[in-house]
């Protein structure tokens, strides 16, 4: 918006176009002193390169200014601050009460009987064994409540890192004929993942991950999605030889094939069995989201599930021999894994590819939707603390027999609904997934892998987001096709190059708006010192003799070469206008310089050519509110030598104004 302000920037030294030199005030060089009424654009103060250095790298790195509950501080106070704020829990664990505890008992139990059958599956969908899901229940829970600052992030596995990490790993080593290998694989991965999460914490370049746009993760999850409910089949219609590869077509292949080639493939009780369990995920799932009051329904029904289903299979062993069951899982707690990292040998550049996309993919998940449920709340998550929290937790996950972790939405869902209250819900979550691991692992020895899909394909189902698809569509046509290229990069090549596609089209779009700035044709307002868009504001006038444009971004390098183009077009396309309707010459072109935050030598050149352009046309270019980073380089540049005070001005109403007025002078 071009609305154009008296506000002058303050200058701590008058610059040489501020006011004429006495010594000369009689030389023909002289500048012209301002007419009454017309503002002085004034420099911005001045300052060293190391401060401007100094200030800029805070502006980047520290725009929250974490040091300033440092200040005016004791020496004590500082040390307690800088403890609370390296560990949270040190921050609300003296004001905790009985009151809160309850509530986070509550929820954390609730949450435990949906992070236990999910562990179990997920782990499952990463092609790892199932009591993986559950060790990564336990250890990282712990470290995220003393370390995280969010009061309601559920922690544990996630449908998209795990697949994204098992489709990964599995085109380079088998699961089934080097599963030590394979598992050595994953540790080392979610070791580089936690590696990478905390050194954009540490390092403040938390940034890196805003490349992933809503609009690609939109398409991406809603594609991974299907992915992910497709590779279910195999569990659910108990389909015994199944593809290891993640494409749509392969999957579907796999099915129709399967079916002709033998109907001993297909086990029918293990569909009646699937398909009732998935109805009743899917039913309880709907009833939870239109009534959140029931929310205890869709977070119950996973573990009762599991308990109702291995109870069938106990019961009817004899009839349902052909349902495929978990098997025996291993008791006792998290066994260390630190000597089965691999820093060395071939696989090396896998891990660490694997690493940072599982890293960026749960990074971007957990902070997400930290911040959802903390707005809902009216209290703020510190991002890089969060890429802290959530990296160091994988890497100590990585050393006791735990895959990548983060931020579950559905959990974190259920947690809130439940009333939790800070991080002591992850505590006692981890509480019950240990109980789970020392006296109840037998219990799941006959749960049936079927129910395993049904609880992954559910929750695959609420990672397509028809909703915000269509706002897409309805808001930003460009984000829609962003969000379909994702989508069907995932569905019809892989998840790697899918979440590549992604980025890619995430950083196309931001080269594009930096390429290809828009430029406005403005107008006046009658009656007021207005200057406006002509096209949005139909009210809007021509000025006679001015063509008034305004620039809506930075000139760089990338784009000053289409600037120049695009003025000179506006230019032609006026003239034309004008010879056409038999008016008054365009006489002088005026630049709004109101929204170009930034300009480099590149972008200086331009402006000094289009100077000279101009004048061999008898067109008079003037500069409008040109901010005070510009300004300082038009300065230094001596670009401002071909303006003067006749070609500079600090609203485009005041050069409208002093022009005309100063053409009829002449006349």
């Amino acid at each position: 918006m071009f609305e154009n302000s008296k506000k002058v920037e303050s200058s701590s030294s008058p610059s040489e176009y501020d006011e004429p030199n006495p010594s000369e005030a009689g030389s023909a060089n002289a500048p012209l002193t301002r007419p009454p009424g017309v503002h002085r654009v004034c420099l911005p103060p001045r300052q060293t390169s190391v401060q401007k250095l100094r200030r800029r790298l805070l502006e980047i790195f520290f725009p929250d200014d974490p040091l300033h509950r440092f200040k005016d501080q004791t020496w004590f106070r500082r040390l307690v601050t800088g403890l609370q704020c390296s560990f949270p829990i040190l921050k609300w664990a003296p004001h905790y009460s009985f009151k809160l505890l309850k509530c986070d008992v509550v929820s954390g139990v609730t949450i435990a009987s949906l992070a236990i059958p999910q562990g179990i599956s997920y782990a499952k969908l990463a092609n790892l064994p199932p009591i993986i899901g559950l060790y990564s229940s336990f250890v990282p829970p712990l470290i995220y409540s003393v370390l995280g600052s969010s009061h309601h992030l559920a922690v544990g596995p996630v449908s998209i890192a795990s697949l994204v990490m098992g489709t990964m790993l599995s085109e380079a080593v088998s699961y089934t004929e080097e599963p030590a290998l394979y598992l050595k694989l994953a540790f080392t991965s979610t070791f580089f993942a936690g590696l990478f999460q905390a050194s954009l914490g540490f390092l403040r370049l938390g940034f890196i991950i805003d490349f992933l746009s809503k609009a690609t993760l939109v398409g991406f999850m809603a594609g991974a999605a299907i992915i992910v409910s497709l590779q279910q089949l195999k569990g659910l219609l108990g389909i015994v030889h199944f593809t290891s590869k993640m494409q749509k077509f392969p999957y579907l292949s796999s099915i129709t094939e399967t079916r002709v080639i033998s109907s001993l493939q297909w086990s029918w009780q293990t569909i009646v069995i699937g398909v009732s369990f998935l109805a009743l995920l899917l039913t309880t799932r709907h009833i939870s989201s239109r009534r959140p009051r029931l929310f205890w329904i869709s977070a119950a029904a996973p573990l009762t599930s599991v308990i109702l289903s291995t109870i069938l299979v106990v019961c009817l062993k004899s009839k349902l021999h052909d349902i495929q069951t978990i098997g025996q899982l291993p008791k006792g707690l998290n066994p260390p894994s630190a000597h089965m990292l691999l820093f060395t040998g071939g696989h090396l550049a896998l891990t660490i590819k694997t690493g940072f996309t599982t890293g960026v993919l749960s990074l971007t998940e957990g902070i997400a939707v930290g911040r959802t449920f903390a707005a809902l709340k009216n209290y703020q998550v510190n991002g890089n603390k969060e890429m802290v929290a959530i990296g160091l937790m994988n890497i100590a996950g990585s050393c006791s027999s735990c895959y990548v972790t983060t931020g579950s939405f559905s959990r974190s869902a259920v947690n809130y609904n439940a009333g939790a209250q800070s991080g002591v819900s992850n505590i006692i979550m981890a509480g019950a997934v240990l109980i789970t691991l020392l006296f109840l692992m037998p219990l799941f020895h006959y749960t049936p892998n079927l129910i395993l899909a049904a609880i992954i394909i559910t929750a695959a189902v609420s990672l397509v987001d028809y909703e915000a698809a269509y706002k897409l569509w309805k808001v930003d046509k460009l984000d829609f096709v962003a969000c379909l290229c994702s989508f069907f990069g995932v569905l019809f090549i892989s998840v790697a190059l899918g979440l590549a596609i992604a980025v890619g089209i995430s950083v196309f779009k931001i080269l594009l708006n930096v390429t290809r700035p828009n430029t406005v044709w403005l107008g006046n307002i009658p009656g007021t010192q207005i200057y406006q868009n002509r096209n949005r504001y139909t009210q809007a006038v021509r000025v006679p003799s001015f063509l008034i444009l305004g620039i809506e971004a930075p000139i760089y390098f990338a784009n000053s070469t289409y600037l120049q183009e695009r003025i000179l077009r506006w230019i032609r396309e006026e003239e034309q206008w004008l010879a056409s309707n038999d008016i008054c010459d365009l006489r002088c072109v005026i630049l709004d310089m109101t929204a170009v935050t930034a300009i480099d030598t590149s972008g200086l050149d331009m402006i000094s050519e289009l100077r000279k352009m101009l004048d061999n046309r008898s067109l008079k270019l003037v500069l409008a509110n040109p901010v005070g980073s510009v300004m300082e380089k038009l300065h230094k540049s001596n670009v401002l030598e071909l303006f003067h005070f006749e070609g500079l001005y600090l609203t485009v109403g005041e050069a409208v104004s002093d022009i005309s007025s100063s053409w009829k002078d002449q006349a």
